[in-house]
């Protein structure tokens, strides 16, 4: 799975608009889309807020495991 669809999913899952979580990282809805659809690298430092917010790894945000682990 590529993180972007990662993205999507976790965002679907949580009932959240893409204008809910670019305001959560502070930029445009339309970059948060091509962050989503993969037109444009997520930066890390979006990354890690994500991570954050959504209490998982980086590793599993990034698509590289399948295995939710909570940060805290």
């Amino acid at each position: 799975m590529h993180f972007y669809q990662r993205l999507r999913d976790m965002r679907n899952d949580r009932d959240k608009t893409q204008e809910d979580i670019a305001k959560i990282l502070g930029t445009a809805r339309q970059q948060y889309a091509k962050y989503e659809t993969g037109a444009q690298e997520l930066p890390m430092h979006h990354f890690i807020t994500l991570a954050k917010y959504y209490n998982v790894s980086l590793d599993y945000l990034a698509g590289l495991t399948d295995t939710p682990k909570k940060l805290f």
